[in-house]
């Protein structure tokens, strides 16, 4: 059973990826939304233990957004014993305290832990328990290690879905090399220094030739503020052309009306902006 179009173009990133058991399942409407959230997050394999409704439900398909493979390719077990009988590692999430002696993890060190499974050749799975009241202890003593997600306190209630996702995003980001920030700027590349101090130099002339910078003690230290400005983030090439243009139109301005702009007083103020008294301006 597939979706309108057969869905996304998902599979398996390899034989060794963890192994997502949905236990007792009671809606398909969750199972298909379990079925996005581990294709956000690169997960593929998926088996069903004594779903309630029985399986298929057309309505899982709905609900799966475009993960339609991963439906298609679930399986269905009638035991937790018989989902894990094949894997090496089995964690179950564990949402409230349980009177169990194990190894229990967060999200992120399960991940760390289904990773690291998968580098020494093991297959691992991690259980997620029913709607309504999630694992018994009969289906955590199938697994060797628990996991219970460091929410807040007051409320830490997440449907079956989010829970799957949070292990699918950590599962994901444990290996993901994406950079935890980075300046987005289309097709201009970011301006190196040799090109924002031509600009900067630019400035600092047309700024001499207007006679803003004519109080010369001072000059020094504004142009140093001046270079501070525009040093301090990362403008881009396009960005730099563009202050070039207002610098070169505002230069032609002048020169079309004959005369430099007034300045006044020996702070060389104009339309209430001081640079000379800004901080590290060689007073």
């Amino acid at each position: 059973m597939t979706g309108r179009d057969g869905g996304a173009a998902l599979g398996p990133g390899g034989l060794l990826d963890p192994v997502v058991i949905l236990v007792r399942p009671q809606l398909a409407e969750n199972i298909g939304a379990c079925a996005r959230a581990m294709g956000n997050g690169g997960l593929f394999h998926l088996r069903l233990v004594a779903p309630r409704d029985g399986w298929p439900q057309e309505r899982a398909w709905r609900m799966a957004s475009g993960a339609d493979r991963i439906l298609d390719s679930a399986t269905v077990h009638g035991t937790v014993a018989e989902a894990v009988a094949d894997l090496h590692r089995v964690l179950a999430t564990c949402p409230r305290p349980r009177d169990v002696v194990k190894p229990l993890l967060t999200a992120r060190a399960g991940a760390a832990a289904l990773r690291d499974a998968a580098g020494r050749g093991l297959r691992a799975g991690v259980l997620f328990g029913p709607e309504r009241a999630g694992l018994d202890a009969e289906d955590m003593a199938q697994a060797d290690t628990l996991v219970r997600y460091p929410l807040a306190p007051g409320f830490d209630s997440l449907n079956l879905a989010q829970a799957v996702m949070v292990m699918a995003y950590e599962w994901w980001v444990a290996a993901d090399g994406t950079p935890a920030a980075v300046l987005q700027t289309g097709v201009s590349r970011v301006a190196d220094k040799g090109v924002l101090d031509g600009f900067v130099q630019h400035l600092v002339d047309e700024l001499d030739a207007s006679g803003f910078l004519r109080n010369a003690p001072k000059r020094a230290g504004m142009v140093r503020n001046l270079r501070h400005l525009f040093q301090r983030g990362e403008a881009t090439e396009q960005e730099v052309r563009t202050l070039r243009g207002v610098v070169a139109m505002l230069s032609r301005g002048r020169m079309r009306r004959g005369r430099a702009d007034d300045v006044t007083g020996d702070d060389a103020t104009r339309d209430g902006v001081t640079l000379s008294d800004e901080p590290g301006n060689g007073k």
